[in-house]
Order: structure tokens, then sequence, then C-alpha cells
């Protein structure tokens, strides 16, 4: 069975982030506000070849940066 976020191409965690944020957007204001809050994070990252950590990154920047340069190509 091919899932859609399969198809098109994405991971699961970044279709499970866009819809947590779609569920987010259409709640009323009040519920909205302490939701959006919830789902801010800080998460870092590094990449690890030869048993040496590479530079440490923001995931929220880095899946920014790779979202545009997927939309430029």
């Amino acid at each position: 069975m091919a899932f859609a976020w399969k198809a098109a191409g994405i991971s699961y965690n970044r279709y499970i982030a866009v819809a947590s944020r779609v569920v987010r957007r259409s709640l009323k204001e009040e519920k909205r506000i302490a939701a959006e809050r919830r789902g801010e994070s800080e998460i870092r990252f590094a990449k690890w070849d030869n048993g040496k950590q590479g530079e440490i990154k923001n995931l929220a920047e880095a899946n920014a940066a790779a979202s545009e340069s997927a939309a430029s190509s």
C-alpha cells in the first residue's frame, strides 16, 4: 500500500509537521494560540561521519533551507 507522503516524496516527520500545522491553523483563536506555543520546539541535530560529530544545526532552519532548494529546482 502506497502512502500519500511517500508518493509525494517527503519524509514521515515532514508529513506530520505539515499536518500538525494545518490542524493548529484550523482552530479557533484562543485554542490556536495555545496550540502554536506547544508546537514550537528547538531541535538541533548533527551529522556524524567516521566517528566525528559534524556541525550542529537547527532542524527548523535546515528544513527551511531544504524546502527552498527543492522549490528552486
